[in-house]
């Protein structure tokens, strides 16, 4: 996944920062610091701080491998599911 932060955009609300700081760090009171490449590991943190920016400042690109890994999780995320429902007849 690429992040790109539009720093001309940006207030420093810091809203980034808190909910995924292994990917965002305030330098000081108004300047960001962000990981461009945030791992994959850090995917639910980076799209609720993504969300959570007041003046959208930050986009989130996800690359192929990412939506790879979405799919493989929502089906392994179904088919437990799928098999929690089906026992409980």
């Amino acid at each position: 996944m690429r992040l790109v932060v539009d720093l001309n955009r940006c207030q420093g609300y810091a809203q980034c920062a808190f909910l995924a700081p292994d990917v965002f760090a305030m330098h000081g009171d108004e300047s960001l610091l962000y990981n461009p490449e945030a791992p994959a590991e850090q995917r639910e943190d980076v799209v609720r701080a993504v969300a959570a920016c007041p003046v959208g400042a930050i986009l989130l690109e996800l690359t192929d491998e990412d939506m790879a890994g979405m799919v493989s999780q929502d089906t392994v995320a179904g088919a437990g599911a799928a098999s929690a429902s089906g026992g409980a007849r």
